[in-house]
């Protein structure tokens, strides 16, 4: 089987654990291709007894690629979403990071979780993506879509931006705030939750929208069908705002309108049999475990 892995320079204290995965994917006969900026990185760490081909962009990838494997925490797996694209490939995620809401594979279980997805005991989730425009101006390299969120931010630590907004053409609210996040229920527990938005199930239909730090304090997260257009126009004293991608950020100018909705493909993310949305909110959200609730 054809395995496409993704990482990004990580600890030595990982070193052990990428080792492993790399031996037990060739002891199963798997032919490995590896992110190239990311192969250069391992030479340099250990040594590659195999000759491991390398790629950089999903045309790249061969046609019959099984999965791909994100390696490290949840920021590189949004960006090996962003490399997979519209392709299909099913991706899985083993968690080097810290809190791991979508790498939901923990290092301590790296052989018996291989086993499982190259046996193919996994469930296939698919999760909707959001995708954004701006006119005739080229964003993000031609991948202007996003797992998590999509956010519009002020530019610096000057005033409020002001953002109208407008779903379906019908007025929403002009959020007076140092910005607005929306989030796909995949992001709902990312950058949102932290803002105060809902937790919201995969596959439930919706998106949300969520205001950072709104003048006004009656201004409350609102969750909204995926089927919706949001248009949005910003005002700032700057005459420009941060406008990020999951972990991609550009600055745009104020003159530029940006339309969201829910993109034209979806992701395909492997999660193991044991693995479910509750049991990953209980164990990284700390839900049950005060000693009271027992």
């Amino acid at each position: 089987m054809k395995i496409a892995i993704y990482g990004r320079e990580f600890h030595p204290s990982v070193i052990p654990y990428v080792r492993q995965l790399l031996d037990h994917l060739i002891s199963r006969q798997a032919e490995l291709w590896i992110y190239d900026s990311f192969h250069r990185f391992l030479t340099e760490q250990i040594t590659c007894p195999h000759q491991f081909r390398t790629y950089h962009s999903r045309e790249q990838l061969p046609e019959d690629t099984g999965f791909m494997l994100s390696l490290g925490g949840d920021g590189t797996m949004l960006a090996a979403v962003s490399i997979v694209g519209p392709s299909g490939i099913p991706v899985a995620g083993i968690n080097f990071g810290r809190l791991g809401f979508l790498a939901s594979i923990n290092k301590g279980e790296i052989e018996d979780a291989l086993d499982a997805i190259l046996d193919g005991a996994y469930d296939i989730q698919q999760r909707a993506l959001l995708s954004v425009v701006a006119g005739d101006t080229p964003l993000f390299d031609g991948n202007p879509f996003a797992l998590n969120d999509i956010t519009i931010f002020k530019y610096d630590s000057s005033a409020m931006i002001t953002v109208q907004a407008h779903l379906n053409g019908e007025l929403l609210n002009a959020y007076w705030a140092d910005g607005i996040i929306v989030a796909t229920p995949t992001g709902s527990t990312a950058y949102s939750l932290s803002c105060g938005g809902p937790i919201i199930m995969p596959g439930s239909g919706n998106f949300v929208i969520t205001p950072i730090s709104p003048h006004n304090l009656n201004v409350r997260p609102v969750v909204i069908s995926n089927d919706f257009e949001l248009d949005l126009e910003i005002e700032s004293r700057t005459g420009k705002f941060l406008l990020s991608c999951d972990s991609k950020t550009e600055t745009v100018s104020t003159d530029t309108r940006l339309k969201i909705k829910r993109a034209a493909f979806d992701i395909n993310l492997i999660r193991l049999k044991n693995h479910s949305f509750f049991a990953t909110l209980r164990n990284k959200l700390l839900w049950g475990i005060d000693a009271r609730n027992y």
